[in-house]
């Protein structure tokens, strides 16, 4: 039975989220460098090796045969998708608009589910959590434009953000496929390994097609990319899945919100970014609809333990 969230797991996510809010950045960082496309594609072949290896030397995980051409399959193409978007965006769209419009994801796979499956329907105050997220969305979109703001960077910034919602929508889209077919039976490294090696497969030889693969080692390049796979693609994403064994996933993924907070105070603080008040009001309605969304099964826990408990206690 999975426990409810302690200081302990609140520690852990505080760390998580440090680390996923801070690799937009070390990829917008060196991006000169090395490509976003390629070092995306680096990390994640490494980190699939490294996920292989530690299935087979420690976990030692029994993977669910018959899976990889299907599920596995589907799976490890839209993670790659997700990641097409992320690096082609970055190279047009501020690190901080990337964190926020990558984390609408949780949006995309409520919606997905509710088609799907009959238990994931959602509720009227769920829908209304949906609206507010897309009405952040447009204002994000549109409230720089229609205010006149001097946007900085590159002129193709909209576009740039688009490709930031895309990501969410093919995160989203991958979480759909993995709750809805027999990957919800596998163990978490089989997944991983399959998402983290449809990356490689894909990202590396689009990154050469595309005139995206000259490679600088720099210091503060390796760093990056070392950052980026051992301790993001590889370490983070096994602790998340560990956390979702132990701990109730509607808090663990309420705190996950974090994530797209610290993304836009490290893209202001380290690469001196200007976020614009438009933007920012936005991705408030963003964050406070998908928390909305997300938090309807942590209120129906919390009441179905104050029933249980007021129940106990008439009984006494």
């Amino acid at each position: 039975m999975r426990k409810q969230v302690d200081a302990t797991a609140v520690a852990i996510m505080v760390a998580l989220c440090l680390a996923w809010g801070l690799q937009q950045v070390a990829i917008k960082a060196v991006a000169g460098d090395i490509p976003p496309m390629l070092q995306i594609g680096l990390r994640s072949g490494v980190a699939a090796a490294l996920v292989w290896l530690f299935n087979q030397l420690v976990s030692r995980e029994r993977w669910l045969p018959g899976v990889a051409r299907g599920a596995g399959l589907v799976t490890g193409g839209l993670f790659a998708l997700e990641f097409v978007f992320v690096a082609m965006g970055l190279r047009w769209t501020n690190a901080s608009h990337m964190a926020v419009f990558l984390y609408t994801a949780p949006m995309f796979a409520a919606i997905g589910l509710h088609v799907r499956l009959p238990d994931e329907r959602l509720a009227r105050f769920q829908w209304g959590g949906i609206a507010i997220a897309f009405t952040g969305i447009a204002i994000t979109f549109l409230g720089p434009a229609l205010l006149g703001a001097d946007i900085p960077g590159s002129p193709l910034w909209l576009l740039g953000d688009f490709m930031g919602l895309c990501a969410g929508a093919a995160w989203g889209l991958t979480t759909v496929v993995v709750r809805t077919s027999r990957l919800s039976e596998a163990p978490a490294t089989q997944t991983l390994f399959y998402q983290l090696a449809g990356a490689f497969v894909v990202l590396v030889p689009f990154a050469f097609l595309t005139g995206q693969a000259h490679f600088h080692g720099t210091p503060l390049a390796l760093a990056s990319l070392a950052f980026q796979t051992l301790l993001v693609s590889f370490v983070s994403y096994l602790v998340w899945f560990w956390l979702l064994r132990r701990y109730l996933a509607a808090r663990l993924g309420i705190l996950s919100f974090m994530t797209p907070l610290f993304g836009v105070a490290f893209g202001v603080v380290l690469l001196h970014e200007r976020v614009e008040p438009a933007f920012l009001f936005g991705s408030a309605l963003v964050l406070l609809g998908l928390l909305v969304v997300n938090a309807q099964s942590w209120v129906r826990q919390a009441f179905g333990r104050r029933a249980a408990n007021a129940n106990g206690a008439q009984a006494s």
